[in-house]
């Protein structure tokens, strides 16, 4: 017969955090939630760390290239979904590598030939206040001027305008020869109250603009995960079929780190996949894998060259993999025994291969148990699918708001290659849903919030780290029973507008 496990498989409601000595010491603002991405080994640091525990799932209703952005400054990575042509999906990369870079390749131009109405028509597509104007209207020949928001009003300028009448011409401009660095341009920028920096080079070719705005970003958002030139960190989402090609193209537009995206990872696919890789690259190109759990699954894929592993099957609000195959394992249960297997990795060969808990987050408090059973970081699709920053439509359903969801293994999405298993390159049957979830604004308001819970928990349990957390944290098995106690009971509440209007 087959194996049969003697333990039940738990999911994160099953079980609470019990508290800790908490020094005076302990408090939310000594917190770090630093935790590496990529493996390492023993002595040595990750070459790729995040400053907070949170990556966004590899799905067409979540990471597009808003979300790279907005995670990356709040100090966490996203994975572009793979689900898309080689193309498109390296376009999306190379916009967010381009778009925090501090020296900006200008993606708005016009030359001096083009009207006001077609400055404000690429306005209105490109959203940028400032236009460059280049003798080809092109990002990259000679700079003759620069149209900002003060330099015209459609009440008094009509529209069949030329820019030459309108633009500052250049030798009206403060500008820079390429060659400085972003700490001169900044000053520059501040001694003449600029809101933008132009950069030339020799010949008066414009390469870059730098920008006030991006100074002041970098100065509320201290967590930005930037790369060495000072550009945003991005990932993306790889197959098991394409990746030949789909893998350079990814690397020349900048990936920062891959992930293979399989509902199931313990397979031969894989292991082809990341030899090559290897073989090609070796270690600079990093790569994670997934999705497994158990002890065997992880193993194998380190083994197999893995900069990370996935853990997590069924788990997703939007996967019915369960219900469909009858395969996977609770997240908790999967959770825990991944990671002993990775410890025991680490001590056996030296080498620290993180893992990410990827699925069965419904609460704010299961991403701090996840944590401390023993996940590196934490991999989240409904979670930000919510967000204005993921790429779907917000829409009005029944009086609410409500963003599109849907699963890369549903008929909309069709990611047949995600659920691979070497057959006839069709998705046979589903595995995912499409559905809605709540509207909940802004990203950055949403994750601080979400971060405040888990680093209050982590003092709560004498943690001011997440391997401390993982080291001091004792968790209890709770009972049905002590579930419905955690909650509001035997109260009537009130209700939510009588609430407000109080």
């Amino acid at each position: 017969m087959a194996y049969l496990f003697d333990e039940p498989s738990r999911t994160f409601s099953e079980y609470l955090l019990v508290p800790g000595y908490s020094s005076a010491d302990c408090i939310p603002k000594n917190v770090s939630l630093t935790t590496p991405l990529v493996k390492y080994k023993k002595g040595e640091k990750s070459a790729i760390s995040l400053q907070i525990p949170m990556c966004s799932a590899i799905m067409q209703s979540v990471s597009g290239e808003e979300m790279a952005k907005a995670l990356a400054r709040e100090g966490g990575i996203s994975f572009i979904f793979g689900s898309q042509s080689i193309e498109s999906q390296s376009a999306m990369i190379a916009r967010v590598k381009s778009f925090k870079a501090g020296f900006v390749p200008s993606d708005s131009n016009l030359s001096a030939t083009h009207t006001l109405q077609d400055l404000i028509d690429l306005r209105q597509g490109k959203g940028h206040s400032t236009i460059a104007i280049t003798d080809d209207g092109t990002n990259t020949g000679t700079l003759l001027g620069v149209v900002t928001s003060r330099d015209w009003r459609p009440s008094r300028t009509s529209l069949d305008t030329p820019l030459s009448e309108i633009m500052t011409p250049f030798n009206q401009l403060v500008y820079a020869k390429e060659g400085i660095t972003l700490s001169e341009a900044n000053d520059i920028i501040w001694e003449h109250k600029l809101n933008s920096l132009p950069i030339v080079d020799d010949k008066n070719r414009l390469k870059y603009f730098v920008f006030r705005k991006d100074y002041a970003s970098h100065k509320d958002n201290p967590n930005e995960l930037l790369d060495a030139k000072k550009r945003y960190l991005v990932g993306a989402g790889i197959n098991t079929r394409d990746y030949k090609e789909r893998v350079p193209a990814l690397v020349e537009n900048g990936a920062d780190v891959l992930c293979i995206d399989s509902s199931e990872g313990f397979s031969e696919w894989q292991k082809i996949t990341l030899s090559w890789i290897r073989e090609q690259y070796g270690d600079s190109v990093k790569v994670g894998a997934g999705n497994v759990v158990d002890a065997d699954g992880f193993n194998f894929l380190a083994d197999s060259g893995a900069d990370f592993v996935k853990v997590g099957i069924g788990g997703g609000s939007i996967c019915i993999t369960r219900e469909t195959k009858g395969i996977g394992r609770g997240q908790a249960t999967a959770l825990i025994e991944v990671a002993k297997a990775r410890d025991e990795y680490f001590k056996k060969h030296g080498v620290y291969v993180p893992i990410c808990s990827d699925g069965g987050i419904v609460f704010d408090y299961h991403m701090t148990l996840a944590l401390a059973m023993g996940a590196d970081f934490l991999m989240l699709g409904r979670y930000f699918a919510r967000f204005d920053e993921s790429p779907t439509q917000k829409v009005n359903v029944k009086g609410s708001f409500m963003k599109e969801y849907w699963g890369e293994g549903s008929a909309r999405a069709r990611n047949w290659q995600r659920y691979d298993l070497g057959g006839e390159g069709k998705l046979s049957f589903v595995e995912g849903v499409d559905s809605y979830v709540p509207y909940a604004g802004p990203l950055k308001d949403n994750v601080q919030l979400s971060l405040s819970k888990i680093k209050s928990t982590m003092c709560n349990c004498g943690a001011l780290s997440l391997p401390e957390l993982q080291e001091k944290a004792k968790i209890t098995v709770v009972s049905s029973t002590s579930i419905v106690e955690g909650g509001a009971h035997d109260v009537i509440l009130k209700d939510s507008n009588d609430t407000q209007s109080k």
